[in-house]
C-alpha cells in the first residue's frame, strides 16, 4: 500500500476527506492474545488527536489496576494539566476476569453490564464522546445479558463522527455484519497452554 493508498477503488461517491471521516465500528475478535492491547493503542492515537475517549470494561473488575488504565489515566491528568491530548474516563464495570461465566464462583454481572450498556447508549445519543472502548463486550452478549438487536441498532445508527472498537472471542455475525473493520486474532502459540500464569508487563 505504497503512500497509504488503498489497493480497491471505492465507488461511493465520496471524496477521500469525506470517506476518512466516517464512524469507525472496529471489532478485535478471535481466540488469540492481544484484542483488549489492540484498542489501549487506538486509545492513545485518541488522546494524540485530542479526542474524548470513554474506556468500559464489561468484565475486567476496577479492583484490578492494569498498566493500560494507569498509563491512560497519567495522559487524562496531562490534558487537565496542560491542555495536551484528550480526556479519557475508564469505567470498569465487571466483578473479575472470567472469559467462562461460572455463576456459583462469581456473583451474577448481568445488572452491571447492563447499567452500562444503557450509559453507553445515553453517552451515544448525546454525542458524548469521540472513541469508546468497549472491552470484552462481546461476552454479555454471548451470554444473554445484553440485547444484540439493541445493539446491532445503536451502533449502527449512533450519530455524529463516534468511533467505536469492541473487544472479546466469538464477535456475533450480526457485529461484524455492521463494522467497518473486524480482526480475527488467531492463536498459534502461547504459554498459558503450557500452564505459566500470566506476566506483569504481558498480561498486565
Amino acid at each position: 500500500m505504497p503512500e497509504g493508498l488503498p489497493p480497491a477503488t471505492a465507488e461511493d461517491g465520496l471524496t477521500q476527506r469525506r470517506r476518512r471521516l466516517r464512524p469507525a465500528l472496529i471489532i478485535n475478535t478471535g481466540d488469540g492474545k492481544g484484542k483488549t492491547t489492540a484498542a489501549m493503542g487506538l486509545a492513545l492515537r485518541a488522546w494524540h488527536q485530542g479526542w474524548s475517549t470513554a474506556v468500559y470494561q464489561f468484565i475486567k473488575s476496577g479492583k484490578w489496576t492494569t498498566g493500560e488504565q494507569l498509563a491512560l489515566a497519567a495522559l487524562d491528568a496531562e490534558h487537565r494539566r496542560t491542555g495536551a491530548g484528550g480526556p479519557i474516563e475508564w469505567h470498569a464495570t465487571g466483578s473479575g476476569r472470567r472469559w467462562v461465566r461460572k455463576p456459583d464462583e462469581e456473583p451474577d454481572q448481568s445488572e452491571a453490564a447492563r447499567d452500562a450498556w444503557a450509559e453507553v447508549k445515553e453517552r451515544l445519543a448525546g454525542e458524548r464522546h469521540q472513541l469508546y472502548v468497549l472491552d470484552e463486550f462481546t461476552y454479555p452478549l454471548a451470554w444473554g445479558w445484553l440485547d444484540l438487536a439493541d445493539v446491532v441498532e445503536t451502533l449502527r445508527d449512533r450519530p455524529g463522527i463516534q468511533h467505536v472498537v469492541i473487544t472479546g472471542r466469538g464477535a456475533p455475525a450480526e457485529l461484524v455484519e455492521i463494522a467497518t473493520t473486524a480482526t480475527s486474532m488467531t492463536k498459534v502459540k502461547h504459554p498459558f497452554d503450557t500452564g505459566q500464569k500470566g506476566q506483569a508487563g504481558i498480561e498486565w
